[in-house]
């Protein structure tokens, strides 16, 4: 599967772990139109080299990851047998965890800094490791510990990325869209609107709207969404709370407005979702 294209990554939202993370190692083809995706992606290149772009024209070669934060364009403008393992998450489900902040070279990247991350020789190969461990954690049934053992590697990699990082002061602001993606990060499992996020980037609504839809293809609400859907998908998985007590956590105090929505993401009710991704375990 691709990293960093929307095509590849739709098959992201099934649940291969209750992280809701998924790696997967592929060789990449060029694309004609830049996309965006509401997942944030780390991409380490183990061959071959590639140019996107991202905001600017970048070159990834062998050894380096590549940062794409939620809601980010890019555009993989040429590919030499490239070869990379690729990580998906939604950042919703981890801002205010422990995991929040080794998030920050992707808040840096969304500030302006290079999406480029070269790792060290020394730790390219542990790193690759860290991903193919991930990866056959998250496709196993659900099972006791899963949840901590996926969340600790997912740790590991993410600190092997933040220790390589060595940022250059950041003169520019982060876009409108870029503040607006990481107040909903923060906050959409509260009950906030659109209203909240504009006054929390000091914009009007229709100000708000109209540049993040441009930015990313997507609504406020569509992100706020996207992010509550995530969490619910990972307690659903990874918890026996009830639906109405899961509602109350992702941000929707009438539990039946939530199983309306999460049918009309997820194409089943969340009690039948549950069971079906979780059947496996009771074999």
């Amino acid at each position: 599967m691709s990293v960093v294209h929307s095509h590849a990554l739709r098959s992201w939202n099934a649940p291969s772990g209750p992280l809701l993370v998924a790696c997967g190692h592929s060789t990449q083809t060029p694309s004609a139109y830049a996309t965006s995706h509401p997942q944030a992606v780390l991409a380490l290149y183990t061959g071959g080299r590639a140019v996107i772009d991202q905001r600017t024209r970048l070159t990834v070669s062998t050894g380096d990851v590549m940062l794409i934060p939620a809601g980010e364009k890019h555009r993989m403008v040429s590919t030499e047998r490239a070869e990379v393992w690729g990580l998906g998450f939604h950042p919703s489900a981890f801002a205010l965890t422990e995991v929040g902040p080794l998030l920050e070279p992707f808040e840096r990247v969304r500030q302006g800094a290079s999406a480029v991350v070269p790792i060290p020789s020394g730790r390219q190969e542990h790193l690759a490791r860290l991903l193919s461990e991930l990866h056959e954690e998250t496709r196993a049934p659900h099972r006791a510990l899963g949840e901590q053992v996926t969340r600790s590697l997912f740790s590991l990699v993410l600190a092997e990325v933040a220790r390589s990082s060595t940022w250059a002061p950041v003169a520019s602001r982060p876009t409108l869209a870029g503040e607006a993606l990481t107040y909903i990060e923060r906050h959409c499992l509260e009950p906030i609107s659109l209203r909240e996020v504009a006054a929390a980037v000091g914009r009007s609504p229709a100000h708000v709207t109209t540049a993040l839809k441009q930015a990313t293809g997507r609504s406020v609400v569509e992100w706020i969404i996207s992010g509550r859907m995530a969490e619910a998908r990972r307690r659903l998985l990874s918890t026996d709370e009830r639906v109405d007590i899961i509602a109350e956590r992702v941000g929707y105090a009438d539990p039946t407005h939530f199983i309306r929505l999460f049918r009309r993401t997820e194409g089943l009710t969340p009690a039948a979702w549950r069971k079906q991704h979780r059947a496996p375990s009771a074999h």
